[in-house]
């Protein structure tokens, strides 16, 4: 399996993780998003090539600029595998909040 194209490891990075946030707004050139950056031009290109890799991220061209778009529903497969984490961690706050409300009446 190419590790470029698994979205998890895409978003294992910070600075992808940035770009992303970065692009759930607006479509941008790599010029633009390595303006957020300190790091180089190139290492932005790299992070963008790997996100549009694992197409987290498409690209657009319009006139002699490329555009980069965000694609949320590839991270439908990060919120699938959350999912159950999700649920469990909800089951155990529901818990919890029973426990609270039982010591809270308890010193009525």
């Amino acid at each position: 399996m190419d590790l470029r194209r698994d979205v998890f490891q895409a978003i294992a990075d910070p600075t992808r993780r940035a770009i992303l946030l970065l692009l759930s707004t607006q479509a941008l050139t790599a010029g633009a998003i390595a303006a957020n950056f300190d790091s180089s031009r190139p290492a932005v290109s790299k992070h963008l090539q790997i996100l549009t890799a694992c197409e987290l991220v498409s690209q657009e061209q319009i006139g002699r600029e490329i555009y980069y778009h965000f694609q949320p529903e590839k991270m439908k497969e990060v919120d699938d595998f959350i999912e159950p984490f999700r649920q469990h961690w909800e089951q155990r706050f529901n818990q919890l909040d029973e426990v609270l409300a039982t010591i809270k009446r308890r010193k009525k």
